[in-house]
């Protein structure tokens, strides 16, 4: 067996003279001598073995196609002449005559050539070239469309193509590392070649087989093992896999993220199953009324999303899948949702209040499913004041009103808190943040004069000077007026005054303005107004501060600017206009020109 392409064999008869092999009591011809070559190769053949004495000046080579020999090449005298054919160009002469070389070799030359000598006496000797080409790398193509555990016979898996090899390359098909061979309704393997034009073999071979669940993960290839005249040689495709499908045989629930729960985080009830396709999901809830599961909506994918998850969402899930192919149903265990909360923080009292000197026993309480801790926060400096529920409050001045903030949480859930703010109100007289202050202004500037009050009852605020008052609420026991006012000579001279007032008394802060002479302020050449803004301090622990406040801005230079230039603008027209009337200004083009470059500066 010479395997596939190498079919038939060569016989070759005496002729040229010579008995028939047939002829009873005669010797069998002698086995060809073997030369191997690659493809585009050169073969040496030889006319007789390397040791031989025999004269090769008078030689004649034939090659023998299906047991008809057809003259390639003669020597005569030491010299070559290639007959007319498709040998003619490829044929030479080497070694003095010895050897007869046949260049850029191609599958189309395996064959037997003879070369027979006539001088001294008749000879004869045969060569078997033998042409080899390994093929390029295999390909390997996948099934698409995947295969189902449930067919009942080999279904196919992959496809392997080996291109341009000779001869034809043997294919071994592997799984997992382990070769397959031919198994009854298991395995089959389909092998079939094409010649092309060039004499090179194509091999295409075709595994079929019966897979199992187990298989879903399995890796394929094939392996193209062929011979060069070096020897043995093997190539490997990159290994596939196959989807396979497969009926589910477990349905279970999982939830998103895992750990504990609390109010507001993103919740996704996920159903999973263990075939494939996955089965069509329904998610149901405990009704803990009737104890009934109630079907819920999922999405398509088979899941529940809770963007902002609440206490409402907890109760018992259960995951139903339906296999759409054999109409199988299967159900997952029930699972226990739990959504942490902490809510309704409640403070008593609600609104306190107290007289200075006296004391407050403010209580926080909170409902949760978990075991809840508190603390209490001092609302604008963030410092704790408590650890627990009750926060008391002893000997209270006038700077302990203000907000409390009670936190409960749960250390379990992380991240899981409540809060609520409570104002504490000392019944007192209005405090000012302010005392007197001194101000510097420009004269026609529009001002923002602000002042803060606090206390209890709230006051309210009054100014001594005709403006546009606005208030904001700061907190229950503070107010901030800022008005709006235009520096005149009788406000440089009264200033302001900002009155606070309640039921138990009044305050009054004092703002004195003073013209910046001297002072480098800022202006703006648009408008003859400028504006200037007195932004009301932090209060610190009830004492009065002085900041240093941006000086005013004053629009009242540029508009003396402006107005400046264009007196000048409007006297110097006259004047030119009364020239030109008198007949003193030339009216040429030079003189024109002259008098727009006077007009211009």
């Amino acid at each position: 067996g010479w395997g596939p392409g190498r079919k038939g064999a060569f016989l070759l008869a005496w002729s040229l003279g010579c008995p028939s092999a047939s002829v009873p009591g005669e010797a069998e011809p002698p086995t060809p001598e073997l030369v191997e070559v690659e493809v585009g190769g050169t073969a040496l053949l030889k006319c007789g073995p390397s040791h031989s004495q025999a004269n090769f000046s008078h030689v004649d080579w034939f090659s023998v196609h299906k047991e008809k020999p057809t003259l390639i090449f003669r020597v005569r005298k030491g010299q070559g002449q290639s007959e007319p054919g498709e040998y003619q160009q490829r044929l030479s002469l080497q070694d003095r005559g010895t050897t007869l070389a046949l260049s850029h070799v191609t599958p189309h030359d395996e064959r037997v050539f003879l070369c027979q000598g006539k001088r001294p006496q008749s000879q004869e000797h045969r060569i078997q070239l033998r042409v080899y080409k390994a093929p390029e790398e295999p390909t390997i193509q996948v099934n698409p469309l995947g295969i189902s555990v449930s067919s009942k016979e080999p279904v196919e898996v992959a496809t392997c193509v080996g291109r341009n090899g000779y001869p034809v390359p043997q294919v071994i098909w592997y799984k997992n590392g382990h070769s397959l061979k031919e198994e009854k309704n298991r395995v089959h393997i389909q092998s079939s070649q094409i010649v092309e034009s060039s004499g090179l073999y194509t091999l295409e071979s075709v595994l079929n087989a019966q897979l199992v669940k187990e298989d879903k993960e399995a890796r394929f290839y094939c392996e193209l093992n062929y011979r060069l005249p070096s020897g043995n040689h093997m190539k490997e495709s990159q290994e596939v896999n196959v989807q396979v499908f497969y009926p589910a045989e477990k349905v279970w629930l999982e939830v998103e993220p895992s750990g504990p729960l609390k109010e507001g985080d993103r919740v996704e009830i996920r159903c999973l199953a263990d075939g494939n396709p996955p089965p069509h999901f329904t998610i149901s809830k405990q009704n803990l009324s009737t104890e009934e599961m109630e079907e819920m909506t999922p999405e398509d994918n088979g899941a529940l999303v809770f963007e902002s998850a609440r206490k409402e969402h907890s109760g018992l899930y259960q995951c139903q899948g339906l296999d759409l192919e054999t109409m199988a149903s299967l159900l997952s265990d029930p699972q226990e949702l739990l959504v942490n909360y902490v809510s309704d923080v409640r403070v008593s009292p609600a609104a306190p209040e107290s007289q200075e000197g006296g004391s407050l026993t403010l209580t926080c309480e909170a409902d949760s499913n978990q075991a809840v801790q508190f603390q209490w926060l001092r609302e604008k400096t963030g410092r704790v004041l408590e650890k627990g529920p009750v926060l008391q409050l002893h000997s209270l001045k006038r700077e302990a009103g203000g907000g409390y903030r009670c936190v409960a949480s749960v250390p379990s859930v992380p991240g899981l808190n409540r809060t609520r703010l409570v104002h504490v109100a000392i019944f007192g007289s209005p405090w000012m943040t302010l005392k007197e202050r001194k101000m510097w202004v420009r004269e026609n500037a529009v001002l923002n004069l602000s002042c803060e009050a606090s206390g209890h009852p709230r006051p309210t605020i009054s100014w001594s000077v005709e403006g546009t008052a606005q208030e904001q609420d700061q907190d229950p026991q503070s107010v901030l007026s800022v008005l709006s006012v235009l520096v005149t000579p009788e406000l440089l001279r009264t200033g302001a005054e900002c009155v606070a007032s309640n039921s138990l008394g009044r305050n009054t802060t004092a703002i004195f303005l003073e013209l910046g002479k001297g002072r480098s302020l800022p202006s703006n050449r648009s408008t003859g107004l400028s504006t200037s803004t007195v932004s009301p301090p932090v209060r610190a622990n009830g004492t009065s501060t002085e900041k240093k406040l941006p000086e005013p801005e004053s629009k009242g230079v540029a508009i003396v600017a402006v107005t400046v230039c264009v007196l000048v603008l409007a006297v110097l027209g006259a004047v030119l206009y009364f020239f030109h009337k008198k007949g003193k200004l030339p009216c040429g083009r030079s003189g024109k020109q002259e008098m727009e470059r006077n007009t211009s500066i």
